[in-house]
């Protein structure tokens, strides 16, 4: 295998090295991810992640030709976020805004009412030469109200609006971590909608393991995408269930290398604090071939 990341693999990782545990200060992150996306491993890294009250800080981070690819996450009420959009420097390619729509137990349809209006209006809003298209994430809690939310979700993307949704799936409590028939289920219901989805929070290694400091016990991201490769190719809840209880990763890594070649269904992909944590597990699984240059 070359030193490429293969097509399955390509912007798996966004980079959110400035969000906990990694919490690193912009500046540092700032150098780390041009260091990322000068690397032989660039193909997997997504856009960095910053929250959109540091977006003029990231800005004066710049040089004054540079350009890079943002992805803001929503610390500020939903009905600036469009604002915070015109307002942001055009050094920023901003491509994607993901946001918490609801806190656990609340409705989400009225939080993510407003996001979908914010889609609606970058779908109409004019693109600079530069400018790729703003896709929009919406964070839904996995409790009350979901289904009516991923329904809501999916009829917007039918309109042609740039809407997805976004799932967490760890945090610093133990109702965060979804179990495994959750987290299928959840999986499974957006193949049936063909909705993408985003994950975050909790991924830092390939497969699923117990955390000696926390213990809790956190999802891995090659469970994660053996399972929904098998449920893009209609494979019920259950079984996809299996492959994200998995302790073993031969199964996982012979349903991905399966699939290496091909674009990556449904899994937008997640957030990592750090690149150089799951680009690891990637090599030492033999799903990337190549060195540390980072």
């Amino acid at each position: 295998m070359s030193t490429q990341v293969p097509p399955l693999l390509a912007g798996l990782v966004d980079d959110a090295a400035v969000f906990p545990p990694g919490s690193a200060t912009l500046p540092d992150a700032v150098a780390a991810h041009r260091r990322h996306r000068g690397s032989w491993h660039a193909d997997l890294v997504g856009p960095l992640l910053v929250p959109a009250s540091k977006l003029a800080e990231l800005a004066g981070l710049l040089d004054a030709g540079e350009r890079i690819a943002v992805g803001v996450i929503g610390d500020v009420p939903l009905a600036r976020l469009a604002e915070v959009r015109a307002q942001a420097d055009p050094r920023l390619l901003l491509r994607q805004v993901e946001a918490a729509v609801a806190k656990r137990g609340e409705d989400p349809l009225p939080g993510l009412t407003t996001l979908v209006a914010l889609a609606r209006h970058a779908a109409g809003a004019p693109a600079g030469p530069d400018d790729g298209p703003l896709d929009v994430y919406a964070e839904v809690p996995l409790t009350f109200g979901l289904t009516g939310a991923l329904d809501a979700i999916a009829a917007a993307r039918a309109d042609g609006l740039p809407v997805a949704a976004k799932f967490r799936t760890g945090g610093l409590a133990a109702e965060l971590f979804p179990t495994p028939a959750e987290l299928a289920a959840v999986i499974c219901a957006c193949r049936d909608r063909d909705l993408p989805f985003k994950l975050t929070a909790g991924l830092h290694h390939a497969v699923r393991h117990l955390d000696p400091e926390t213990g809790f016990t956190h999802h891995g991201f090659a469970n994660v995408l053996a399972a929904t490769l098998a449920a893009a190719e209609g494979a019920r809840v259950g079984r996809v269930a299996e492959l994200l209880t998995a302790a073993d990763p031969r199964p996982l890594v012979q349903r991905i290398e399966e699939r290496l070649d091909a674009p990556r269904p449904l899994w937008v992909g997640f957030g990592s604090c750090s690149i150089l944590e799951p680009l690891t597990d990637l090599i030492r699984l033999g799903l990337v071939n190549g060195g540390f240059d980072a």
